[in-house]
Order: structure tokens, then C-alpha cells, then sequence
């Protein structure tokens, strides 16, 4: 689990790419990196990935075809530059919300504009996600916590303070840009909350949403 809030940033050393996956090698200065050991989870941009190989400042992870497929990891290069954050521990402050870096879908910034000292962000979300994306709710785009400001169809915005903007790669991005998106998990199992009890296609009414004998 993650909490949204970057460390830092890295940079796309290399991408090995195999028949159907790939491995990412990333130059990094993270924090205190004597604590990051093999089979540690990182999120990268927001994918929660596993660290397979060390070497100084440089962290390679296993990119499966899947991941490759639903993010925008498939559309990295040498020189990227991504955002990094460690699983979060026990006695680590959630400031952002919780994140489980398991990516939903892909977004794409479609509008930038300045807001006072800060700067304004439009999104569009596949339209098969725009039903999570609530008003002051959260959502986590590249691994980044931010609240949503305004939501009009597909379309949202989230405000981008200076601070954010600096130790972050949004700085690097433009209207197009693709990013990964987050929705917040409660809307997720709220969703699925509601539809227990509710007729499937076939008008069997479930008690519960475990399969039968699962509590047994």
C-alpha cells in the first residue's frame, strides 16, 4: 500500500523488453536507500512493482504483459522521468489516502492552465471510470494523491500547488500526456457493496458477494 505522496523522482536508465514483458532499470536517489531491499514494493508512476535487481543507485523491476497493457509503463524510454514511492510502513503518516498502486485505467491531460501560484490540471478519464471521480474525492494520478476540484462528464480538474509541480514529473508534462489513474478504493467496494442483493442477468438474487461455502 502506498499513501500518494512522492519521495522523489527517478530516471529511465533502460527498458530490457522480452517476448511479452519488459524489464525497468531506474537511476534514483531515494531517501535513506539502505532500506529498500529486494522484493520491496515501489510505485512507479503509480504501478505498484517489485524490486528484482540492486546495483548502487540503479533499481530494476519486472514489468508483466498485463502492466505493460493497462498503464502507460509500455510507453517509457531512456531518459523518463518517473515518480517514486516506497510501500508505506506501519508507523508512516498517511497524508495523502490510501493507495494500493494497482493501476485502474489510463488518463490524459487534456487542459493547463495557470491558477494564481499554482496550476490547474483537465482530465479525461475513460468514460468506464468517470462514475468513481467525485467532487473533493480523492484520486491518484502517476502515483500522485490530488483532490478533485470540478467534475463535468469525463472531464475533471485538481489543483497543482508549487510544491507538488517541483517534486514531481508533472513539471515535465503537456496537454496529451497520458497518465495512470487511481480511483479511490472506497468507491470501488462501495460499488460493489450495492450491488450485492441486487438480480443478476440471470434473476438470482445473491445473499452476499462470496462465492457459496466461502465462510465455511
Amino acid at each position: 500500500m502506498f499513501t500518494g505522496l512522492v519521495e522523489t523522482v527517478g530516471e529511465v536508465v533502460r527498458i530490457e523488453r522480452g517476448q511479452a514483458d519488459a524489464r525497468l532499470t531506474v537511476n534514483a536517489d531515494l531517501p535513506e536507500p539502505k532500506d529498500l531491499t529486494l522484493g520491496d514494493s515501489v510505485a512507479v508512476n503509480g504501478v505498484c512493482l517489485t524490486v528484482v535487481e540492486i546495483s548502487g543507485r540503479e533499481f530494476s523491476f519486472d514489468m508483466s504483459a498485463e502492466t505493460l497493457a493497462c498503464t502507460t509503463s509500455g510507453d517509457l524510454t531512456p531518459g523518463r522521468i518517473v515518480n517514486l514511492e516506497r510501500a508505506l510502513l506501519p508507523s508512516t503518516r498517511l497524508g495523502g489516502h490510501i493507495v494500493s498502486g494497482h493501476v485502474d485505467g489510463i488518463a490524459q491531460i487534456v487542459g493547463i492552465r495557470p491558477r494564481g501560484e499554482s496550476t490547474v490540471l483537465r482530465i479525461r478519464v475513460p468514460d468506464g471510470l468517470a462514475r468513481y471521480v467525485a467532487g473533493k474525492g480523492s484520486v491518484t494520478l502517476d502515483g500522485i494523491s490530488l483532490t478533485v476540484n470540478v467534475v463535468e462528464g469525463s472531464e475533471f480538474e485538481v489543483n497543482i500547488i508549487p510544491h507538488t509541480m517541483e517534486m514531481t514529473h508533472l513539471k515535465v508534462m503537456k496537454e496529451g500526456s497520458r497518465l495512470n489513474i487511481e480511483v479511490d478504493l472506497i468507491a470501488r467496494y462501495l460499488e460493489r457493496l450495492l450491488q450485492v442483493g441486487q438480480p443478476d442477468g440471470d434473476g438470482h438474487t445473491p445473499a452476499s458477494g462470496l462465492p457459496f461455502g466461502a465462510l465455511d
